[in-house]
């Protein structure tokens, strides 16, 4: 009858009846939210007052919408998953969701969506979770504005903070997080994007990418992870305006690229990393307007990469800016700014008129043999590297720019 009676409405009035709101709290007639959910019809608002509700897991198997007042807090207390999504068009916001179960099989999060579209997940706090947002199989998914943290020391006894498998159109949104495995985590996901999101603190990358095809990541910072971003056997990934910063450690990158092919990095800031960018089997990147500064490598380019288009970047004050594990360079290198170029321009046309060779003999002989470090800053080694310079005998003769900028570019 009372769907009937909206059928009407809209058909005379030509005015839709919206769903009812159905309040949740201890001092309420309804107590839990499993049995607002099973009252609840399609378009409902469960509103939830602020406490502490302990009920298992909660699946949400109807089109509603759950608002937290004042950050009710949903406790997993380390046995359940704690809301299970299973209907299309549901909308989360305003929640604290804390310590949901740990299982290395079922992977459980504090909020898991399983094989629907269009769900909304905004401004929550997810705390002390196994994997804290999980996308399975979604489309037109916003997660937008939550704060995740987790505090595990060990990467086996950690979920990623937010998970998408086999999804496409996936956006998210100024997130924070931190402490988890992988900030985020892309793994068969298309047609998405990543935008001003913070992930730091995190036990290996801030973001990481597998068989992920045509995504974007804008105006992020990831800063002092195990490794910073990782974009592995995907293409066509759009790489912009992004911070890397202080992300250390022995096999640490800003952006670890593996057979990656037809991407795009354009104005990114990669400041006292390891290596700013490390690249094994790709193709075809196109590399712009991007600043290195302070890293131990800017750049290392194995043999593997070719057909790669370095233009228009800053190199300022790393130790290397470069380094390779091979003697055939197929990438094109041009009107970069190199703090470490020493040529000249006599015909005043903001380009050095020598070619600047960018791989030093010292950063290649550290590739091979790393305790040669010991020598670095020696006079041997700095009288070693301008003679190569001069007259290449190791490094690649290929291995040069053309065009090297007598100023820094103002990025």
């Amino acid at each position: 009858m009372k769907y009937l009676l909206k059928i009407v409405l809209l058909l005379f009035f030509g005015v839709v009846v919206q769903g009812q709101t159905i309040d949740v709290g201890a001092n309420q007639k309804i107590k839990t939210i499993k049995q607002a959910i099973s009252i609840a019809n399609a378009g409902d608002t469960i509103k939830i007052q602020k406490g502490t509700y302990r009920e298992g897991t909660i699946i949400v198997d109807k089109k509603v919408v759950i608002i937290g007042v004042d950050y009710p807090v949903l406790d997993g207390q380390k046995k359940y998953e704690i809301l299970s999504i299973k209907h299309d068009s549901v909308v989360v916001k305003g929640l604290k969701l804390i310590r949901s179960s740990f299982a290395s099989m079922e992977d459980p999060a504090a909020i898991k969506v399983y094989n629907v579209n269009t769900i909304q997940i905004e401004n929550n706090i997810l705390d002390d979770n196994f994997f804290g947002i999980y996308i399975q199989n979604g489309r037109n998914c916003i997660i937008k504005n939550n704060h995740l943290r987790a505090y595990g020391k060990e990467e086996q006894k950690l979920g990623n903070g937010i998970h998408c498998w086999k999804s496409n159109d996936i956006q998210i949104i100024a997130n924070t997080i931190i402490g988890h495995r992988d900030g985020i985590y892309f793994e068969f996901v298309f047609d998405s994007v990543i935008w001003r999101n913070k992930s730091e603190n995190n036990i290996r990358y801030g973001l990481h990418f597998m068989f992920s095809h045509n995504d974007s990541y804008i105006t992020n910072i990831f800063r002092n992870n195990g490794a910073g971003v990782a974009v592995m056997y995907s293409k066509e990934v759009k790489m912009i305006n992004n911070l890397f910063e202080k992300n250390w450690g022995q096999s640490a990158y800003g952006l670890l690229l593996k057979e990656l092919n037809d991407g795009y990095i354009l104005g990114n800031k990669f400041i006292q990393n390891t290596a700013g960018i490390y690249m094994e089997g790709s193709n075809r990147m196109q590399l712009k307007n991007n600043l290195f500064q302070e890293n131990g490598w800017a750049m290392k380019i194995q043999a593997s990469c070719d057909d790669n288009n370095i233009v228009s970047n800053n190199f300022i004050g790393n130790t290397f800016d470069m380094g390779t594990n091979g003697s055939l360079v197929l990438n094109n290198f041009d009107s970069n700014y190199w703090d470490k170029y020493e040529g000249y321009d006599l015909d005043k046309n903001g380009l050095g008129d020598v070619p600047y060779h960018p791989l030093s003999l010292f950063a290649v002989l550290s590739e091979n043999n790393p305790s040669t470090m010991l020598l670095y800053r020696s006079f041997m080694i700095t009288l070693l590297d301008k003679s190569e310079k001069i007259l290449p005998t190791i490094t690649p003769d290929n291995f040069i720019d053309n065009k090297p900028l007598m100023k820094s570019l103002p990025l």
